[in-house]
């Protein structure tokens, strides 16, 4: 007999620049007037390339555009300028992020924040929620491996105590949705300064404004019946072998 799976994710796994809050323009500042002090200029497809990437990976194209500082300095004064405008400006949410985050844990559903950003800034950002919206945060500086390696959302479920594959992770940049997807999770884009296509591999959405737990959960009961539809195959009998258990038959009740 097969257990019934709840109708509820195992938890919820969301990515925090470009899909919680909308710091990337400030990240993209941080990195022009980086760029600036030391006589270079940085355009705003630079700060493209970045856009998703874990802070060492952006440390090192930093360096090759001129900046000379190892990249352990690189990374803790980008943080800081982050943190300063976050400091000033408050918590800059994405359309319909807070909502949703609120409803998710009013139903008590686990929540963990999986950024590249290193853990002091995530947890300032936490701090400046006004309710208690993480059970979890893993970090750029937590990981061996940042995004897109699934090194980080594996963490995060597994921390939880949860299979990724019943997670439901939400994401905006390629190495976001491409580290959730090898993680095994249900995997939501919702595109913010870089477009996503459609994939078959994750589920795209323009925007969470609107999205309640009810779009959650049905897009969560539907990935998984797909995945049971594509292993039934394997639980059937071969019809050109003998069965020992007699034919499959349905009655109607």
């Amino acid at each position: 007999m097969f257990q019934k799976e709840s109708p509820l994710p195992a938890a919820v796994l969301w990515d925090m620049d470009g899909t919680l809050v909308d710091t990337e323009p400030y990240w993209m500042r941080a990195e022009t007037e980086l760029v600036a002090s030391y006589g270079g200029v940085w355009t705003h497809d630079d700060c493209m390339l970045l856009v998703g990437s874990g802070l060492w990976n952006s440390a090192s194209i930093l360096q090759a555009r001129g900046v000379d500082m190892d990249a352990d300095a690189i990374v803790q004064w980008l943080t800081d300028r982050v943190q300063e405008q976050l400091a000033e400006h408050g918590v800059p949410w994405r359309p319909g992020s807070r909502e949703l985050l609120a409803e998710l844990k009013d139903a008590g559903i686990p929540t963990a924040l999986v950024t590249m950003s290193v853990k002091r800034m995530a947890r300032q950002i936490v701090e400046l929620i006004d309710f208690p919206a993480f059970d979890l945060i893993v970090a750029g500086d937590m990981v061996a491996n940042s995004k897109p390696h699934p090194e980080p959302y594996l963490t995060a479920a597994a921390t939880l105590g949860v299979d990724p594959t019943h997670c439901i992770a939400i994401e905006d940049s390629t190495p976001g949705v491409a580290s959730a997807v090898a993680a095994g999770t249900i995997t939501i884009a919702v595109p913010h300064q870089i477009d996503l296509p459609e994939s078959a591999a994750y589920t795209r959405w323009s925007t969470l404004d609107g999205r309640t737990i009810d779009h959650v959960t049905a897009l969560y009961r539907e990935r998984l019946a797909h995945v049971e539809l594509e292993l039934l195959p394997d639980f059937l009998p071969d019809p050109a072998q003998p069965s020992v258990v007699g034919p499959i038959t349905t009655r109607m009740q």
